[in-house]
């Protein structure tokens, strides 16, 4: 899903004709707001624990 993020807003800022302003720029603040929105903490510390558990 970050991959898409990243081609969709380069796209947009080429057709637009900014090609001196970095994609990163623009892209991160929109990869933060998905992390947050799929709740990407809880799954990384689930998982996280879920490997210890069968130690």
């Amino acid at each position: 899903p970050f991959l898409i993020i990243d081609l969709v807003v380069a796209s947009v800022l080429m057709a637009m004709g900014m090609m001196m302003l970095s994609p990163l720029i623009i892209s991160l603040p929109f990869k933060i707001m998905l992390f947050v929105l799929v709740d990407g903490w809880a799954l990384i510390v689930g998982t996280l624990a879920g490997s210890f558990g069968g130690v």
